[in-house]
This record gives C-alpha cells, structure tokens and sequence, in this order.
C-alpha cells in the first residue's frame, strides 16, 4: 500500500455521521453540557502554559472541531490539558510564544506521519505501572504550577517547576496575602465537595462565577486574566522561524509523542465507558495531528485528547462526533459574546480549578494496587513518578519503558530452561543403564533461545561432564535471535574442544534459518550431526559408542 492510499485511508468518511442520526439532540446537550465543564480548564490551561487564557480557547475551539472531524473516535473531546502544559512550559521558558507555536505546528507534521506509517496500534503495549506512574507525575507537576497563581504572586522563575514553586513560597513568605490562596483552595474545595455529592453539576464554573463575583463585590486587588479578543485571531505564519526548525525538532517529538499516547488513552478509555464504541488509533493519530496543524495558525497551544471533557461527554449520553463540535462551537460563542467578562475572572480562582483536577487525576486505589503487585512493577511506577517531578514527562516514560523492558526480559529468560532429559532402557541392566549415563546427555531447551537468556544458557552447557555425546533438543525453542545463535555456537564448540560430539535434533525451519544466516553449526550439517526428531538423535549416539540403539527418550 502506497503513502498515499494510506493517507486517503484517513480521510474522513460518510460512516462516520451516521451515529449522528440516531438521536442529535442529546448530542447537542452533551455538547453544551461539555462546553460549560470545559471553559474553566481552557481558560486555566492557557495561563499555565504561558501564552494566555485567548490561547486555551482558540486551542479548545479550532483543535476541538478538528479533531472531531478526522479522528478516530466518536466520543473523544480535545483541547488544551495538564499535561501538554507540562511540556509547554520549559518550552515557553526557553524559546517563548513564537517557539511554543511552531513546536505545536512540528508536532502535527509527526503526528500525521505517525497515522501514515500505522504507529497507533502499538500504544496498547505501554506498561501499565508507567501509565500511572506519570499520572501522577503530572498531577503533582500541574499542582506546583498553579502554586504562583494561588498566593497571587508574579513575576517568579526557574528551570524546573518545583524550584519556581519554591520562589514563589520564600516570595509569598516575605509578604503574605490571604486573598489569592484563600480563593484558589475555596474553589478547589468545592469542585472536591460538590463531585462527591452532585456528580453532574458543573462546580468548576459555579466556583470561578462565585470567586469572580465575590472579587467585583468586595473590591480585591488580585491578579485577573486580562482583556480577551472579541474574536480569534486570522490564520498567520508569522510566528514561524524557519532558522530554528532543527533546534526546536526535539521539542516537537516530545510534544507529538504526548499527545499521541493521551490521546490514544483517551480513546481507550471512551471505549470502554461505552457500548459497542471502538476508535480507529492511526486514524486518531491523524485528527491530533491535523488539529495540531491548525491551532497555532490561530495561537492555539498543541492540544490532546482531554480523559475528564471526554468522560463528561459520555457520561452526557453522547453518541456521534456532533457533541465534541457543538463543545467547540459553545466556546466559540463564548468568546464573541462574554469576552470581557471572561477577562475579569481572577487567575487565582483558575489555581484552584487546577488543583482540584490534579487531585481527581490521581486514583490512589490503582496506585496501591500496582504497588502491591510485585516489586518490579512498583519500581517501576516510582521511577516514572519521580522522574517526572524531578526532570521531565519525556524522560520520564523513556525511563520507565526501559526499566519495564529490563524487567520483562529478565523474566523472560528465567522461563528458559536448559534441563537433562533421562534416558530410558525396557530391558537394558542397571549397568548397561549406568554406563549409557555416563557416555550420552540429552539436554531439552524450553522457551526462547535470546540475548536475554543466552549468558545462562552457556553457564548450564559448560557443565557438562564425563560425557561422550551430548544431545541438544531444540524441539521445544520458541525462537531464536542472533545472540542466541551465536551462543549456541560457542556452547558446541567449547564441548567439541573437550572431545564431546554434539548432536542436534527437532530444529524449527525459522529457526534454523537464523543458524544458517550466521554460520551456526555447518560442520554439523556436512557430518549429518543435526536430525529431525530425537529418537533418530538418540540411535546415532548409541551407533557412535557401539552400544544398543533401541533406547527411548522420556517426554
């Protein structure tokens, strides 16, 4: 199949409205009741990430529409998250707006070639523990970026975010002012309350209209968002820097490998709180990747699937695409109509829908599970935890992915095993018996035959002592690579330097491919050493002592 057939095989199709029939008036209501849950955490995840509030609406508007249309699911909602700001922020440190656009714009280019080439079935193989171990991460990072925002202090920095936390404390410390934090944890604490009691009451938006009202009424001197455009911004290129491509390329890999893996969970997650719904992830791929194409020309942040919006919607009773496009048209809406009066909600309340979210992110129940489970998976979810505090989300899943890969392999490979077959006579002596012992060892491989288990492999064979023969079953090897197979190598010849005639028997053809490939064993297909099963194995060992070949291997 040609790049182009596979790209045509993304497009949008006419199938993919046909849920919309089905009943698009509770489409329209989830959409609404999504918008309503939404506008908070656009307008939050704009200021954290360090391009404005404007920039979490035009990223909820334009990246909202589009991925709807061309992605792989019809439930899934996208926009600005948490975690996509964790990202952003460091960038926005370094290279500023400008560099947060075009990194947006580079991450689209690779996310569509991630659709093209097929990548999206293999999000199903990220481990578990590394999943939520960089949950949790995240939450604590969001968590100390809203930390500036909830003592109303300004004006701070640092290289990672819990030294601008930090600061910002010690700042804070030096001139304390209540009205910042008491509004961030008022607006935290009712968005934690009021979910417990009224799930589907939306407590976010009722906890920034009641800070942003008690703000007007009693005259507080907090910091707001500021003035908002009556109306999104024409496309440009403007922000682009051709010169600086190259240096921010590493960025936007980073920023399409996160929006891939949220999104693709995302999916996951729709899925299953749904009947009868399965996404397309290559297709999916495809809408985040043309959604983060457009976004910046509208100075929208790179954007992602969104677990809470989407759960939101389903739990609304959407069923088609229309309910994420009507999310994003109710903003849009928004930001004609209320622009001004969106601009005059204080940045501390916007803490405060943050923190809450951070502390709905993290379910201490599968945190405890899998830190229960075995050590290894629990080593592995502190890792990714810690990694993603301390440095950052990137380095973080490439840590825990490599230490659950080590850890996978070293149980791999204490499956293989390499054990002694006994041999069996119906009417030989307890002599003869003894003697065949002592001059002919079969050795039975269990499992797969790989650079993971090949060091103890060669440690079991350089065992072998007081033999003649030593015959080596390969009936039962699952596969073999080419460390395997030059071990394999290595074990014969060590036992033919010691005067031992080796024998194989019961080689795969795949597998005695790879030994051909590389030369494994030639001598021992020209002297008709290597046999098909072990019974004939067994006879050309007893041929070779002079001894009785009616001798049977036990199974």
């Amino acid at each position: 199949m040609t790049v182009l057939s596979r790209l045509l095989a993304l497009v949008p199709r006419r199938s993919d409205w046909a849920a919309a029939r089905r009943d698009p008036r509770r489409d329209l209501l989830a959409g609404v009741t999504v918008a309503i849950v939404a506008l908070p955490l656009a307008l939050a995840f704009g200021v954290s990430s360090g391009l404005g509030a404007q920039a979490g609406l035009a990223t909820a508007i334009v990246a909202g529409v589009l991925a709807a249309v061309f992605g792989g699911s019809n439930l899934q909602v996208s926009g600005p998250t948490g975690a996509m700001t964790v990202v952003l922020v460091p960038i926005m440190h370094q290279y500023g707006a400008s560099g947060v656009l075009t990194v947006g714009l580079l991450a689209g280019i690779v996310l569509v070639a991630l659709a093209v080439a097929r990548v999206g079935r293999f999000a199903q193989f990220m481990p578990t523990p590394v999943i939520e171990g960089f949950t949790a991460g995240i939450a604590v990072v969001i968590a100390l970026q809203q930390v500036p925002a909830a003592l109303g202090v300004t004006g701070v920095g640092g290289e990672r975010v819990w030294q601008t936390a930090a600061a910002a404390i010690a700042r804070y410390a030096s001139d304390p002012d209540p009205a910042p934090l008491v509004m961030a944890l008022a607006v935290a604490a009712l968005m934690l309350a009021g979910a417990r009691r009224r799930p589907g009451l939306p407590f976010s938006l009722i906890g920034v209209v009641l800070a942003t009202v008690v703000t007007e009424l009693a005259g507080l001197d907090v910091a707001r968002i500021g003035a908002l455009p009556a109306t999104l911004p024409a496309p440009s290129l403007g922000f682009l820097d051709t010169g600086a491509l190259a240096v921010l390329l590493p960025s936007a890999l980073a920023v399409a490998a996160l929006a891939a893996l949220e999104s693709l969970l995302c999916a996951s997650v729709a899925d299953a709180m749904s009947v009868n719904e399965r996404h397309d992830p290559d297709r999916e791929l495809f809408g985040q990747g043309i959604a983060n194409l457009v976004a910046p020309l509208f100075g929208g942040v790179p954007a992602t699937a969104a677990i809470a919006r989407t759960a939101v919607n389903v739990r609304s009773g959407a069923r088609s695409r229309i309910a994420a496009v009507t999310h994003a048209v109710v903003l849009g809406v928004i930001v004609f109509a209320a622009s001004g009066l969106v601009g005059r909600i204080p940045l501390a309340a916007l803490a405060g829908v943050l923190l809450a979210t951070t502390v709905r992110m993290v379910e201490v129940g599968s945190l405890r599970a899998i830190a229960r489970a075995t050590r290894g998976d629990a080593l592995v979810m502190g890792l990714t935890f810690v990694v993603t505090v301390a440095l950052d989300l990137v380095t973080a899943v490439a840590v825990g992915i490599g230490v659950a890969v080590l850890l996978a392999l070293r149980a791999v490979a204490r499956t293989v095993k390499v054990e002694q077959v006994p041999l069996e006579s119906g009417d030989h002596s307890e002599e003869e018996r003894r003697l065949l012992d002592e001059h002919i060892v079969a050795y039975r491989f269990d499992g797969p035959l790989f650079f993971a288990a090949a060091h103890r492999f060669l440690l079991e064979l350089s065992e072998v002592a007081d033999v003649r023969v030593v015959i080596l079953r390969m009936s039962r090897v699952s596969t073999v690579d080419a460390t395997g197979a030059q071990v394999l190598g290595d074990a014969i010849t060590r036992l033919e330097q010691r005067g031992i005639t080796v024998l194989l028997s019961g080689i795969k053809p795949g597998h005695d491919q790879v030994l051909s490939a590389l030369g494994v064993a030639e001598h021992l297909r020209r002297d008709g050493l290597i046999f098909r099963d072990t019974p004939a194995a067994i006879a050309h060992a007893h041929r070779l002592l002079g001894q009785d070949p009616d001798i049977r291997v036990k199974v």
